[in-house]
């Protein structure tokens, strides 16, 4: 294998590839990463066992190819050396068989390669009717919804996004037990058989950091073990995790005996404010009171101090309520909302708490109060 290869074309594809690369050094050749050098270009392939990702990069835009080949770079030392090498155009060369050479005008380096045979036989299957978003959509999709997976693997199923699709709607659930963010999409299709699938958080959240801005359509393909994304040069393979996904439908309540309407900015910065003096080992509680218009936000911890934080806010009726709940959870949940203001939706002090906003009603954040007394 030799070629040349300008430094910026290859850095942008080993940084995405190396998304996959092992960072636990059980077996070797899943901390490197696979150069499949052809007459149509490279291909660059990594893999963890939990994800998969190969880059194309088509001989266009390589500036030569002198000679085909394979081997696996470990990935690590690879990306800080062209990483740090100065831009311009890099040559890579395997010398006697498992040696490798990365080298330009002023620098050369040698690294150890290792046998491209070595490399686990990764299946990067495509379906027929593949569901089509945009990188925009799937985005907001996890940016709005992965903050509510659970970190325990205690419940593995609740350490992902379920993502359940009949006809053309799709609804994307995250919960840990203590709230839940949900995301409604319609599709442009319909799919005929209903699909439900649960993506581990930790994978979907190594795509989104692929993924741009741009409204360039996703090719979603879905099997019965494996969610495979295909996206400009790239394809992105996921295992899905076994088990049901717990019916979360009935722990939204359909009505409210209150609903506070406030601006999204102020109400962040009160929370923001009375959490100063709140605790992780306290679940971070704030307390939440209201008094005709007027919410009253405040907390109180002995070996700190207290801090009490109002704010004129509109509602729909004169009841009140008292309710207690982790600031940490409502800020993480506020930050999904891209909107002015926000509808604070209430039963008791014991029921859930529902956030919305009227920009999209797609959107749901849902957290449950804590007791304090």
């Amino acid at each position: 294998m030799k070629f040349k290869i300008k430094k910026e074309i290859l850095l942008e594809n080993l940084n995405n590839v190396s998304k996959a690369v092992s960072t636990k050094n059980v077996i070797p050749v899943l901390g490197g990463i696979k150069f499949n050098l052809t007459n149509e270009g490279l291909f660059l392939t990594s893999t963890n066992n939990e994800i998969d990702i190969e880059s194309f990069i088509d001989k266009k835009y390589i500036d030569s190819i002198e000679k085909t080949g394979s081997i696996i770079i470990q990935g690590k030392y690879l990306l800080e050396i062209i990483r740090k090498l100065p831009d311009g155009i890099i040559n890579i060369e395997i010398i006697d068989g498992l040696k490798i050479m990365i080298y330009n005008d002023n620098s050369n380096f040698n690294l150890n390669g290792i046998d491209a045979s070595e490399f686990p036989n990764i299946s990067l299957d495509t379906s027929t009717n593949p569901i089509i978003l945009s990188k925009k959509v799937i985005k907001n999709i996890i940016n709005q919804t992965l903050f509510a997976t659970s970190t325990q693997e205690s419940r593995p199923i609740l350490t992902g996004i379920n993502f359940k699709i009949e006809g053309n709607i799709m609804e994307c659930v995250a919960t840990d037990s203590y709230r839940l963010a949900k995301k409604i999409v319609e599709l442009d299709s319909t799919v005929e058989n209903i699909i439900n699938i649960v993506i581990p958080g930790k994978n979907i959240g190594e795509l989104i950091k692929i993924l741009n801005d741009e409204d360039e359509n996703v090719e979603i393909h879905i099997f019965s073990n494996k969610i495979l994304f295909k996206f400009d040069n790239i394809l992105f393979q996921s295992r899905l995790l076994n088990g049901t996904f717990p019916d979360t439908s009935r722990l939204i309540p359909q009505e409210f005996e209150l609903e506070i309407k406030t601006d999204l900015n102020d109400f962040y910065n009160v929370i923001d404010r009375a959490a100063l003096l709140t605790t992780e080992k306290d679940k971070n509680v704030i307390k939440f009171e209201t008094n005709g218009n007027e919410l009253i936000v405040s907390s109180n911890t002995p070996e700190i101090g207290k801090v009490e934080e109002k704010l004129v806010v509109s509602k729909n009726n004169d009841k009140n309520i008292k309710i207690a709940f982790s600031s940490k959870f409502m800020m993480e949940a506020l930050r999904t909302i891209n909107s002015k203001d926000i509808r604070i939706l209430l039963n008791s002090d014991v029921k859930p708490i529902i956030i919305k906003n009227d920009e999209d009603d797609n959107i749901i954040q849902l957290l449950l109060p804590i007791k304090t007394y």
